[in-house]
């Protein structure tokens, strides 16, 4: 296992290891690769050398009643806020600030995924996302994972719908 996989990379990384070691207890292949920090998605899909479609956004959702749920949302789309309302049974969902997301899931905005997230928050992923390799947020910021999408939906337990609408 190279440095980068075992989560003993640069500076400790305690996302990036919850991450691993979720990822590690689910059983599930992930393929931990560090890069440059991008300033669009765009960006970070060239120096990744795939489509912006190919990165899967984990968004934190806030409901009404104090709870959250994670959205996997591919990097070309958006989500489509009456599908997700109305998939989970409520009349109000919300993206929290950066600090809510932050204390709902232990990660930074930018390095959020469901796996290692310090409360298993119920997962939905979007159709869009399914029967392919897919990079998502490892835990910490400088770091993707590359992770079959079918894999990771099916570890998660995520509820796969028609969640989104293009950008």
């Amino acid at each position: 296992m190279s440095e980068l996989a075992s989560g003993e990379g640069r500076g400790g990384g305690a996302g990036r290891k919850r991450f691993l070691a979720d990822a590690a207890a689910r059983g599930l292949a992930v393929d931990l690769v560090e890069r440059q920090a991008a300033a669009s998605l765009e960006e970070a899909a060239a120096i990744l050398g795939i489509r912006p479609g190919d990165i899967v956004k984990s968004l934190v959702v806030k409901r009404k009643d104090g709870s959250f749920l994670f959205a996997l949302v591919p990097g070309d789309r958006q989500i489509s806020w009456p599908k997700l309302r109305q998939l989970v049974g409520v009349n109000k969902l919300s993206l929290p600030p950066a600090d809510v997301a932050l204390a709902a899931t232990g990660y930074e905005r930018g390095t959020i995924t469901p796996l290692g997230s310090t409360t298993a928050w119920p997962v939905y992923a979007d159709a869009a996302v399914a029967g392919r390799r897919i990079s998502v947020g490892a835990g910490e910021h400088g770091y993707s994972a590359f992770v079959d999408a079918d894999a990771l939906v099916a570890a998660l337990g995520a509820v796969v719908a028609d969640i989104t609408e293009p950008l």
